[in-house]
């Protein structure tokens, strides 16, 4: 809290002189110890607690990983299997190191959902918010450079397809995309270059986390109401023993869970092709990301098309971009004077619903684009023949009408459909074409449900939040913390303390 000053009191000559030279025992208890914290925090604030574990965990486990790790592009594959089977414990230290990604964007993605529901964005916390969203851009471009290190077929080809996206960038796109390569190409300066990254990375995260600490201790807690505590007397209580106790308890149930995936599904959470050696002569059929850039990946490849003068390939690394550079503005964008959506019943609901479009573009990521969603119809027959000029075009066309197909061109291409084997039989013979015809399941795509998913995203942010800050009325908020606890006044001989 602003103004808070730490009721630390050396008791030894040792302790005070180094008060007197360094006071960082002071500044330590000040900021967690005697901080007063709001009474009413619920679990949801234990994720920053666990989140500190996470880094601190990524961080020892990453080291010793990088003592036995060689970032050649001829043995990388081959140090992370003698890791897994000569190191003694490596198999552990790299299934915590693997597996502690995934759960520090788990209880990252948390923390940030219980962020926006609670409205901690909000004044005079912008600041926080904004560290927040800098600490989830490295820890992004953290993960995806460790993704490659192991230097399987997901890891390759997955490195080639991000650079790429980024060589599409006006002006600084390829400079940027050779300088990380190191080459024209993916190759052993490109490793290099990943592994230094990886290595640096997780330390200036820490060092922003720090920021972000210093900027809401500043400000003081957030809490579930959203009212600013008025009296530490009645609305707060030193951070310890109340809330050490509390994350404490959390983190224990936390790292329960976090041992269950490394010593019993330690593989669930990645790809199987990334145990198979990287060639790149040989594409996966299926590129994707690990779960937790699913979201954006989805959004990446939801722009198939051109925008004015901006070609498709562009528009998708803006629209991906943009998903997490319009976090930055949130905190300007939300018109409601009310922080929590505790007391705004209406947008609550659109907030759930902006957590099921935010977990349907994971899904969609996950999947193929071209597959369907919702089935329209049964599997039809379909061929394609190129055509020259529209003479060729309507003879394809009248013989496709003869045998009752379903004639439709464009850019030179002629496709036939046929919900009879027997008819599309006959038109080839009819037409020429050897090929057998494909099969065709006609049904919404993931591509279209995608992009409905982005613009429902953009929109939550863009007309939503905005919109709904002017025109909803929310319910009362108590004037204090202390009456949102008490909800009846003390009666005498009651256990809830006179105010």
């Amino acid at each position: 809290m602003s103004g808070h000053e730490s009721t630390y009191k050396p008791n030894t000559g040792i302790e005070k002189w180094l008060d007197a030279r360094l006071p960082i025992v002071r500044l330590v208890h000040g900021s967690f110890v005697d901080f007063p914290t709001p009474k009413n925090l619920n679990y949801w604030w234990t994720f920053g607690g666990i989140l500190a574990v996470c880094l601190m965990t990524q961080i020892i486990t990453g080291i010793v990983l990088a003592m036995h790790y060689v970032p050649n592009t001829e043995m990388a594959f081959a140090s992370v299997e003698r890791i897994m089977r000569d190191v003694e414990y490596g198999w552990l230290m790299r299934y915590i190191h693997a597996n502690g990604a995934s759960m520090f964007f788990l209880a990252v993605y948390i923390h940030m959902f219980r962020g926006l529901y609670y409205g901690s964005y909000k004044a005079p916390r912008e600041i926080s918010w904004i560290l927040g969203v800098v600490i989830y851009l490295l820890m992004t471009g953290t993960a995806f450079m460790g993704y490659v290190l192991p230097w399987g077929q997901m890891s390759l080809h997955g490195s080639a397809v991000i650079t790429s996206l980024i060589g599409s960038l006006p002006l600084i796109g390829e400079p940027i995309q050779i300088w990380l390569q190191g080459a024209p190409s993916i190759g052993n300066a490109t490793l290099n270059r990943f592994f230094s990254l990886h290595y640096l990375l997780p330390f200036m995260i820490a060092g922003v986390v720090i920021l972000h600490i210093w900027a809401f201790h500043t400000t003081g807690n957030n809490n579930p109401t959203g009212v600013e505590i008025k009296d530490p007397k009645k609305d707060a209580v030193p951070f310890h023993p109340y809330y050490t106790v509390k994350d404490g308890f959390a983190i224990i149930v936390f790292l329960m869970i976090f041992a269950g995936f490394v010593f019993y599904a330690p593989d669930v959470l990645g790809h199987a092709d990334n145990y198979i050696e990287g060639n790149p002569l040989k594409t996966p059929a299926h590129i994707v990301p690990e779960w937790y850039l699913l979201p954006f990946y989805a959004i990446l490849r939801a722009i198939t098309f051109d925008i004015g003068p901006i070609p498709a390939k562009l528009g998708g690394v803006f629209a991906m971009f943009a998903a997490i550079a319009v976090l930055f503005i949130i905190p300007w964008l939300d018109t409601s004077k009310v922080r929590s959506l505790r007391y705004r019943p209406l947008a609550r609901q659109f907030f759930f619903g902006f957590v099921f479009v935010c977990l349907m573009l994971g899904v969609a990521g996950a999947s193929n684009p071209d597959d369907v969603v919702i089935p329209t119809g049964g599997d039809k027959l379909r061929y394609e023949a190129s055509f020259e000029g529209t003479a060729e075009r309507d003879a394809i066309k009248a013989v496709a009408a003869s045998h009752d197909g379903k004639f439709s061109a464009s850019k030179g291409v002629a496709t036939v459909m046929f919900d009879d084997y027997h008819d599309a039989t006959e038109f080839a013979e009819a037409a020429g074409i050897e090929e057998k015809p494909a099969v065709y399941h006609p049904g919404v795509k993931w591509l279209l449900v995608t992009q409905i998913l982005m613009f429902c995203y953009f929109a939550y942010f863009f007309l939503v939040l905005p919109i709904l800050g002017l025109v909803e009325r929310p319910k009362d908020e108590p004037e204090s913390i202390a009456k949102s606890i008490h909800h009846k006044e003390p009666t005498e001989g009651s256990a809830i303390p006179a105010e």
